[in-house]
């Protein structure tokens, strides 16, 4: 016979009138009370807990790319290196999320579909601040957001100052001068390959042993986006797999909309530079 495990014996604390306890810490009882499905349908609670987390990682994944771009703005690269590392696996555990929402199928989600109204992904504004801070920097994306005025500031913020990807080519230049149209670029516009930067990484990759920390750089970059794009495709093949080729709730094309996300590269040289190596 087991002989049942007393807690107190192991100097648990069993007490907690008036003291913090877990669920205060972590304001359990908010969380577990922000689900408030609309329909009766079974799938409905899948779909909300699939959403809500998926922002609570992603604010988690803001958090890190903040800290990991101050870092590198005041050359503490070691510590930058690890928010990078640790954000990749914030959007591998992104991916295996769609692996639980693809359990629902297209009648399990027609049961509900009409309760979201107009809401959609598309409208996130953490999804869009990461965009926005690794790079792509539609600024035609601030229009679903229009009707927050804190959130369009939040947003219009992030584009007053420069992406990660801007960081790390000022820490690109730092080795290798490049030109004034590519470190002098406003912002708010998204960074478009160029030639002089595609030769300066190359050159790192050449020889990474005399250009190490550039080199890591590169590939923690490398590394987070392709997790962030095989976040991208799993977004498709779910999509495409429960609703086909319909209109998104938000108005977009749907799969239509989201397969030319798939053509966007957030760090365009560090992609092309293998070709030529």
């Amino acid at each position: 016979m087991t002989i049942p495990i007393n807690p107190e014996d192991h100097g648990a604390e069993m007490s907690f009138d008036g003291r913090m306890s877990y669920g205060d810490y972590l304001s359990i009882d908010a969380i577990l009370g922000a689900q408030n499905p609309l329909s009766d349908a079974h799938d409905e609670m899948l779909f909300i807990v699939q959403h809500q987390t998926s922002e609570l990682w992603m604010r988690l994944a803001i958090h890190e790319l903040n800290a990991a771009r101050d870092s590198l703005i005041n050359g503490k690269t070691r510590p930058a290196f690890k928010m990078l590392a640790r954000v990749a696996r914030i959007f591998e555990q992104l991916n295996s999320a769609w692996d639980v929402l693809r359990t629902m199928t297209p009648a399990d989600y027609t049961r509900f579909r009409d309760a979201l109204g107009q809401s959609s992904g598309f409208q996130s504004h953490q999804y869009r601040l990461v965009e926005f801070m690794l790079g792509n920097r539609n600024q035609n994306m601030l229009k679903p957001h229009a009707h927050r005025a804190d959130v369009l500031q939040l947003l219009t913020d992030e584009l007053a100052q420069p992406s990660l990807y801007d960081v790390a080519l000022q820490a690109l230049n730092a080795t290798f001068s490049l030109p004034e149209d590519v470190l002098d670029r406003p912002t708010a516009q998204t960074h478009v390959a160029h030639p002089a930067v595609a030769e300066a990484w190359a050159n790192v990759y050449r020889d990474p042993e005399t250009y190490w920390e550039l080199y890591e750089l590169a590939e923690k970059l490398v590394d987070f986006e392709d997790y962030f794009r095989r976040w991208r495709f799993n977004h498709v093949t779910t999509v495409e797999r429960i609703i086909g080729f319909k209109r998104g709730t938000g108005g977009t094309g749907g799969i239509s909309y989201l397969k030319r996300m798939l053509e966007i590269e957030l760090f365009p040289e560090l992609w092309h530079l293998r070709t030529d190596l």
